[in-house]
């Protein structure tokens, strides 16, 4: 970098050292309070003072384990704040950046390639193949070299695109071993990259048994005209191609270094053949020649070649189907991109211009034949002659100037071809092997060497093509392997689209010369031919890769590439959300959007499962968590917390998201959430939490919140104790196990031990948690009025059929399973029952609308709904005909309508209601009004004798509710009630939550809706 001196032309500061801008380095140090830890020297930088920032360097942006370079790490922004600090809270780490992993040293001396023998070599060898030689006089006889042109041309555009796709990709980052592999996986996913690196690995493979017996068949005609067939000629064909595939698999296993010299010497070979070409054309025409239709240089013969003569029912495209495989060998350089000194630079270069070369190859060598050769010879019949262009599979040994150059130069193109694919198909499958998309095949891996060779790759390789040449029958098979690699070239082009449609920042190709919509021509070409070629073996090919593509789908491999799906689908979620924002809601769109209070993901299954059951796949299901502390000290665990749960989530296949704030106060942190959260219309409209069963034992303290009772439910939602004593059990067992010559009976008695001891303190002082600086009622009001502004407001609280107070510890671990037995109740497939609705009073419908959804749920389908109505004395029979009309109109089928006409009647005893509010009473009626006013002022959160008398009939109709209820609902499944409201200033805290324990009491799982009033069903269409 040039350094510059200041504008009056002092001299550079003398404090700088050029060397201090380099990638820091650690030291061991120790600190006042006994920290020992690694920090990085204060330093005088450039700037020509002590900082510990750094200048810019690419050490600092490397991958951990980079083998380009040692990666570096730059100061933390705690370290920045920190540096002079001898006594800190944090744990000292230096940084989550720290370089997890040192660089091996087994790449240090490896073999690399240039462009020139790594790429171009390799794709001149792997196009010009036995078409130069054998094939390209018939497919210019048939076509004219009219429509010939148009079909070499047509080819070179499909690989010219192809090459300009791979060329934006491979210069969009540092490119690894793998090939088309890589390059697609890395830019499309796991997904397109494992479905696509096993077909081609395993067309690579295939091709090698293709090339051999090529090879081996030529050879084989050779021996025939000197009589020295061995057996026959098919069996000859399988040994010559069986020890033919053991000399190249010895080239191969002996190192890149080995097979690139091979390659040099066929290329050379093959570049002699093809000037022998160019030498006979010019050589003039014998007798014998110009009787098999070879004549010299004739604008007659040329014009006569101009116009196609297909026969035997030939056409343009078939014509085209046996040509372009010639042309599918340009990702020859980019399969063994590991071994290359400079892939970013050297594959765009040695690929297109191998496509130049031998494209430019192919029309010259085609037209020198079409000067002189005539299409047939006009020596002899039409039908019966075997000279010209088109029955002569051997013309290029007659026009070239030493025949037997031709022989050698048809051995080179499918011996450098077979070789390329048999270093290919490992490499390729190596890589993805090292991945671990297909865990079955990670045994494959695994390298040797400098050059890390993939022997069990290449062992593999020689079997399959052992196999295939041993089969016999290759034509049949040829065209799906040419399918394989036209559909690696289909999703190169359609990786380079997708990045530049996705228009992510990290997609900053160093490459130019490209165009999306110009790769996505060139996919949609690939395909078309994929059906030219063989329709049949291009449905198969999109058979298989989409069978691979769903299976990887389905693995979910715990791989991140960044790839441009992930943006692409980041740009369309975003898309989504502001055309929502642009549209009004509709009552016909309605769905609930949970905002669910569960603390940790684990902590409350059943919670989890039942507001799962609501938003499914079809909504939002929002789980929150709030610390009740600082920010500042909260910040890590919020943090890890954020990874583990939705990792969590993911994991058990739930459809939710997690988030969590940090407040002094968990009433704060509720309303934080309940404003801030969701994006546009992707907003909670529902409200979600457990019923807190001990709010009787919760402590005073505790009272003066709402949300306090719901927010940590201890009572059969919340196994949090019992995670947390499975991970220390888990943690304490790895130790116990490590010690060497351990008791393993000590063990079991220790672990036992260990568990109760948690299970017990955990449930003795769970809720020391709650701050201390709760007041009483007036927190309960302003929470009320504060919800009144929610758009949709519901509380739902559920009422678990078991019972968990802390028992004696003998009975924990049965306790715990029936804990745990509840806490999973909804998770598994409810049994044939009813889904009772108590809807009491209107809402706007969502009592009625959230049980309905649930029956449309796999899990509750075997669950009835069963609909309860108040009703009047006298006109049960119009009320229930009438609710009957309404639910027809929303089209919500139940097996029941019931109408309680006596819910009004005076409940059989209250004895239950009274033990449950004596604690809380004031008492104030027995006293003189100095005297109770005091005692207001004292304790403002019990319950005043006025109060009672005020609400005398709601608190006689809960405890009215719960008899009938359970009369006539204790089987249900679920049962749904509406939920009382309590007016604002006027009830207090313990009063409310007696009627909704009464309410609850001693029934099935039980919630309790209460809509904001506004419609969310219509009968409208």
């Amino acid at each position: 970098m040039e350094r510059f001196k200041s504008k009056g032309g002092e001299h550079i500061n003398p404090s700088y050292d050029s060397t201090l801008d380099e990638p820091p380095v650690y030291e061991e140090s120790n600190f006042s309070n006994g920290e020992h830890r690694a920090v990085r020297p204060s330093v005088v930088s450039a700037f020509g003072h002590d900082t510990l920032d750094r200048m810019p360097n690419i050490d600092f942006y490397r991958n951990a384990g980079s083998v380009s370079g040692q990666r570096a790490v730059r100061p933390s922004l705690q370290e920045l704040h920190d540096v002079f600090q001898k006594v800190r809270d944090s744990d000292g780490a230096p940084s989550d950046d720290l370089e997890s992993a040192i660089p091996s040293d087994s790449d240090k001396g490896a073999v690399k390639f240039g462009w020139i023998r790594g790429v171009l070599v390799r794709c001149m060898l792997n196009i010009w193949g036995v078409m130069l030689f054998i094939r390209l006089s018939w497919v210019f006889g048939q076509a004219g070299w009219g429509l010939g042109i148009v079909v070499v041309a047509l080819s070179c555009v499909v690989t010219t695109i192809t090459g300009l796709s791979m060329s934006a990709i491979c210069t969009n980052g540092v490119v690894r071993g793998g090939g088309a592999y890589y390059l697609i996986s890395r830019s499309l996913g796991p997904e397109f990259g494992g479905s696509i690196g096993l077909i081609f690995a395993f067309a690579n493979a295939v091709a090698v048994a293709m090339y051999v017996v090529g090879f081996a068949e030529t050879v084989v005609d050779l021996m025939k005209e000197h009589a020295a067939i061995m057996v026959d000629e098919t069996n000859d064909i399988r040994i010559i191609g069986c020890i033919t595939v053991v000399l190249l698999l010895a080239i191969s296993v002996a190192g890149m270094e080995w097979e690139a010299k091979a390659q040099v010497l066929l290329l050379i070979i093959l570049l002699v053949a093809i000037v022998n070409v160019f030498v006979g054309t010019v050589i003039p025409a014998t007798a014998d020649k110009k009787s098999k239709g070879f004549f010299n240089y004739n604008s007659k013969v040329f014009s006569e070649n101009f116009l196609p003569a297909f026969r035997d029912g030939e056409t343009f495209f078939s014509v085209f189907a046996i040509f372009f495989p010639a042309a599918t060998g340009i990702l020859a350089g980019a399969n063994i991109s590991g071994d290359l000194r400079d892939p970013q630079g050297g594959l765009p270069k040695g690929t297109l211009l191998a496509i130049l070369i031998t494209g430019v190859t192919y029309l010259a060598v085609a037209l020198c034949l079409l000067v002189r050769l005539a299409t047939i010879s006009p020596s002899c019949d039409v039908q019966k002659c075997n000279f010209g262009l088109m029955n002569n599979f051997q013309v290029m040994t007659m026009v070239s100037g030493f025949g037997p150059l031709i022989i050698a130069g048809t051995f080179s193109a499918t011996l450098s071809s077979a070789l390329a694919s048999l270093v290919s198909a490992p490499k390729v499958f190596q890589a993805l092997c090292k991945d671990n998309i297909y865990k079955a095949l990670h045994f494959f891996a695994k390298g040797h060497g400098k050059n890390n060779e993939p022997i069990r790759g290449y062992v593999l390789t020689f079997v399959i093509s052992v196999a295939f040449i041993l089969i016999g029958d290759l034509n049949a098979i040829a065209p799906i392997i040419s399918n394989f690699f036209l559909a690696s070239y289909a999703l190169i082009n359609f990786s380079c689209f997708h990045a530049s449609y996705a228009k992510s920042p990290g997609w900053r190709p160093a490459y130019k010369y490209y165009n999306m919509w110009l790769s996505l021509l060139g996919a949609v070409l690939c395909c078309v031919v994929m059906f030219v070629i063989n329709w049949w073996a291009a449905l198969l090919t999109y058979g298989i890769e989409i069978l691979l593509y769903i299976y990887v789908t389905v693995k979910k491999p715990d791989v991140n590439w960044g790839s441009s799906t992930q943006a692409v689908t980041f740009v369309s979620a975003v898309n989504n959300a502001l055309s929502l924002s642009g549209v009004e809601d509709h009552v016909k769109n309605f769905r609930p959007q949970m905002l669910v209070l569960t603390g940790s993901a684990r902590t409350r299954p059943a919670l989890l499962d039942l507001a799962h059951s609501f938003s499914k796949n079809f909504g939002l299901c929002l789980l929150c968590e709030v610390f009740v502390v600082s920010l500042a000290k909260a910040l890590e665990e919020i943090n890890a917390n954020m990874e583990k749960n939705q990792v969590w989530l993911r994991k058990t296949n739930r459809k939710a998201f997690y988030t969590a704030v940090a407040c002094d106060s968990f009433g704060e942190g509720a309303e934080r959430l309940l404003q801030a959260s969701g994006l546009g219309r992707m907003r909670p409209n529902t409200l979600m939490i457990g019923f807190k069963r001990n709010w009787r034992t919760a402590g005073t303290e505790a009272v003066g919140m709402l949300i306090q009772y719901f927010f940590f439910d201890s009572d059969g939602l919340d196994v949090s104790h019992i995670i947390e004593a499975e991970d220390h059990l888990s943690m304490l067992n790895s130790y116990l196990t490590s010690e060497e010559g351990f008791n393993p009976c000590k063990t079991k008695v220790a672990l036992t031990k260990e568990y109760n001891l948690l299970i017990q303190r955990n449930r003795g002082t769970y809720f020391t948690l709650l701050p201390d600086s709760l007041c009483s009622d007036n927190k309960l009001h302003s929470f009320l009025q504060f919800l009144s502004f929610i758009p949709l407001f519901l509380l739902i609280f559920l009422s678990p059929p078991v019972s968990v107070c802390s028992p004696p510890p003998p009975q924990v671990a049965k306790m715990n399973e029936r804990l745990l037995e509840a806490s999973t109740q909804f998770k598994k497939k409810l049994p044939k029952g009813t889904i009772d609705v108590w809807w009491l009073f209107d809402d706007g419908g969502l009592t009625l609308l959230l049980p309905y959804i649930l029956t449309t749920r796999k899990k509750w389908k075997d669950c009835k709904l069963r609909i309860f109505i108040a009703g009047q004395p006298g006109r049960s029979d119009l009320d229930k005909e009438e609710m009957k009309s309404l639910l027809q109109k929303f089209r919500i089928t139940c097996s029941d309508v019931n109408v309680i006409d006596d819910i009004h009647v005076k409940p059989s005893s209250d004895r239950k209601f009274e033990e449950m509010i004596e604690p809380f009473r004031l008492y104030e009626g027995s006293k003189d009004t100095v005297q109770a006013e005091a005692m207001q002022k004292e304790q403002p959160y019990k319950i005043t004798d006025k109060e009672l008398n005020t609400f005398e009939d709601k608190t006689n109709l809960q405890i009215r509710l719960n008899e009938v209820i359970q009369e006539n609902s204790k089987s249900a499944n679920l049962i749904i009630v509406s939920m009382p409201i309590a007016r604002k200033e006027s009830v207090s805290s313990y009063l409310y939550m007696a009627w909704l324990d009464i309410l609850t009491m001693n029934l099935p799982p039980t919630l309790l809706i209460r809509g904001n009033h506004k419609s969310v069903l219509t009968f409208y269409s």
